[in-house]
């Protein structure tokens, strides 16, 4: 019989090292058509993922290469990302590049942090 032993969850918070934006376009106020305005939703500190070396075949075959996780804390009732916001990452190799929140989904392994996968917007 296997003797059970404590495993630390994977992550914690001292691997949140990275600031990230959420935002959702608001139209523009006035009658002329196009043109949007972001609106900063929520902001916090987070882990980034990017594809595994293991995993690089399978996305490129999927074409999710340029897919990220982006893992926070659970904002609880103060913030749920959905589909309809971007986000933006506040690091140098990530500067100007948004992306579409495709899925957010709490974090099986902790349920004190939540999951959310993102595209690069096109």
């Amino acid at each position: 019989m296997r003797k059970y032993e404590y495993k630390p969850p994977r992550i914690h918070s001292g691997e949140l090292r990275t600031l990230v934006h959420f935002y959702k376009d608001m139209p523009s106020e006035g009658p002329m058509p196009g043109g949007s305005q972001e609106k900063l939703l929520y902001k916090a500190w987070a882990k980034i993922d990017q594809v595994w070396l293991r995993d690089m075949e399978m996305a490129k075959a999927n074409g999710t290469l340029s897919d990220i996780t982006v893992i926070l804390r659970d904002p609880g009732s103060d913030f749920s990302p959905t589909n309809q916001h971007y986000l933006s990452i506040d690091a140098p190799n990530f500067h100007g590049i948004k992306y579409n929140v495709k899925a957010a989904q709490p974090d099986l392994q902790n349920k004190s942090f939540i999951n959310v996968i993102a595209e690069v917007a096109r």
